[in-house]
C-alpha cells in the first residue's frame, strides 16, 4: 500500500509569498536519446498519449511523459 501524498496548497493571488515553480516538463520525440534513474540509458520507442515505450536493451517499459524520473540526452 502506498502512502498518502499531502494535499497541495493553493496560492493566493494576494499572497506576498513566491509560488511554487512549475517544473519545465520536456518534449520527447521517437528515437530521443533518454536516461532513466533506474533503467540507466535508453531509446523512445513510440508516444501515446500521456506516456512513451522507452526501450532500454532488452525490455520496453512504458513511463509517463511528465515522469521526473526520465531526462533527455
Amino acid at each position: 500500500m502506498r502512502p498518502r501524498q499531502p494535499a497541495k496548497k493553493p496560492h493566493l493571488p494576494n499572497s506576498p509569498f513566491r509560488s511554487q515553480p512549475v517544473p519545465d516538463v520536456p518534449e520527447f520525440a521517437v528515437n530521443d536519446r533518454v536516461t532513466h534513474d533506474r533503467h540507466g540509458m535508453g531509446s523512445v520507442v513510440r508516444i501515446t498519449g500521456d506516456r512513451m515505450e522507452v526501450r532500454f536493451g532488452q525490455s520496453t517499459v512504458s513511463v509517463a511523459l511528465n515522469s521526473s524520473k526520465v531526462h533527455p540526452l
